[in-house]
């Protein structure tokens, strides 16, 4: 619901900047006002309100789409001997970043932001094959 009004708000006062600057722009251009200080100022307001909230609103958009809550899902005969996979993947994540295990907790969690509700073993896969791939 908050992120709803966010949005909401942010796009009616996005909507009332864009055409507030397009008027006093369009004016300036036909010649029906005159460059001074303060309309410039006004004018570069306007700009910086309109790109603010342009980003802010999209950001929102962004993060929103972002927080899928994962769905639960049968465990397969090959999850069963996950944990001795996951701790092989997570010794070489920790043998490549010559025993950084922070950073290696760190990589796996960033993956997990990236693509939440995977298996573990995955992330730990995953994180391997981008350090390969960097490496190259």
């Amino acid at each position: 619901m908050g992120n709803q009004v966010v949005i909401v708000v942010g796009t009616f006062i996005l909507l009332i900047t864009g055409l507030l600057l397009g008027y006093v722009l369009s004016q300036l251009v036909l010649g029906f006002l005159t460059f001074s200080p303060p309309i410039l100022f006004g004018t570069l307001s306007l700009i910086l309100i309109f790109g603010t909230l342009y980003y802010v609103l999209f950001w929102q958009l962004k993060r929103e789409q972002t927080q899928v809550v994962p769905v639960e899902r049968p465990i397969e005969v090959n999850e069963i001997n996950e944990p001795t996979v996951e701790n092989h993947l997570k010794n070489n994540l920790i043998a490549k970043l010559n025993g950084d295990v922070a950073a290696a907790e760190r990589l796996i969690e960033q993956a997990k932001q990236n693509h939440p509700g995977m298996a573990e073993s995955w992330y730990c896969e995953r994180v391997l094959d981008d350090l390969e791939r960097d490496q190259r």
